[in-house]
């Protein structure tokens, strides 16, 4: 293995690391530093900061998704007060008329204790969301929580069309997971390669034939007529897309290109100019470490940047 995917994988395990998570948050001289790292990937270190960055955003014509970072709450009351936060967030968006999409991960609201209060919490974002005709889509995690993630959606999904899912590529039980949600859901089914460590067997390594099966899902999407994000910064992927695009006639309400923050926005702004529709994905908050680490993971390129950005 090259040095630059031994990097790479090497930061999907730390990502998940909960232990150095925290000793980040607590060392405030580290948490400058990796800081000035990880604002090319955020749009603010809270909620007001990410607002305006999606409203400058929006001035160009594209439309954003916005989530507060964070995942693995381990006390009820974590869960409710960052369910209260993505509340007030929807609130906000509504308020403000950000053309925006909320995302977030169900352990952010409390999946990690309870199956039952992340429901209950995600039924309480997604009525407050469809009254003020706002998407919300499901984030994927590890895949230790896939189960709990498809069950809790296939469970909310027939009374909210307003929530969606994330699909990870390349994982091998997701042909299985996709065939279960086209059966029994509604919403949009958003895909992406994957970017979080797996044990042996349970994934495909990134290539051509990872490629080839992220074009055969988004194929099967179109198929179905199923409302879709594609997720990823790959330009030949995009430019395949675009000919699937072109081959079935899909209208625009029924996909679009998401691309990052901070990572290739010439490809989007290029989607953007030929009109294809295009979305931004925004995140922000003090949770950065997770979402840092597996930006650079998928390309540890990135990891030259970072310390440009350190440096500078």
């Amino acid at each position: 293995m090259e040095l630059k995917e031994k990097a790479g994988s090497l930061l999907k395990v730390a990502a998940l690391n909960e232990g150095a998570k925290e000793y980040l948050l607590n060392n405030p001289d580290l948490f400058k530093l990796l800081l000035k790292a990880a604002k090319r990937y955020i749009g603010g270190e809270n909620r007001d900061e990410a607002i305006a960055t999606a409203k400058r955003i929006n001035r160009k014509g594209i439309p954003v998704s916005l989530e507060f970072m964070g995942e693995s709450t381990r006390s009820v009351e974590e869960s409710e007060s960052v369910t209260k936060h993505f509340l007030d967030l929807i609130g906000k968006v509504k308020e403000e008329r950000v053309n925006s999409i909320i995302s977030l991960d169900l352990s952010h609201i409390g999946l990690a204790i309870d199956k039952d209060m992340a429901y209950n919490n995600l039924l309480s974002l997604a009525q407050s969301a469809k009254e003020k005709n706002i998407e919300i889509v499901i984030s994927a995690e590890g895949i230790e929580r896939t189960d709990d993630i498809i069950n809790t959606f296939c469970k909310i999904s027939p009374d909210y069309s307003n929530v969606g899912i994330t699909l990870q590529a390349y994982l091998n039980r997701t042909p299985e997971d996709l065939e279960r949600i086209l059966n029994e859901t509604q919403g949009k089914i958003r895909i992406v390669k994957g970017a979080f460590a797996v044990p042996p067997g349970h994934a495909v390594d990134r290539g051509g034939y990872l490629d080839d099966l992220y074009i055969k899902y988004v194929e099967t999407l179109f198929h179905k007529n199923r409302k879709c994000s594609i997720a990823t910064h790959h330009d030949e992927i995009q430019s395949r897309v675009k000919e699937l695009i072109k081959q079935y006639d899909v209208p625009a309400s029924q996909y679009e290109f998401e691309m990052l923050l901070g990572i290739r926005e010439d490809l989007l702004n290029k989607i953007h100019e030929e009109n294809y529709s295009c979305r931004q994905y925004i995140v922000y908050g003090d949770e950065w470490y997770l979402y840092m680490c597996n930006r650079i993971a998928e390309n540890p390129d990135n990891l030259f940047q970072a310390v440009v950005d350190i440096m500078s």
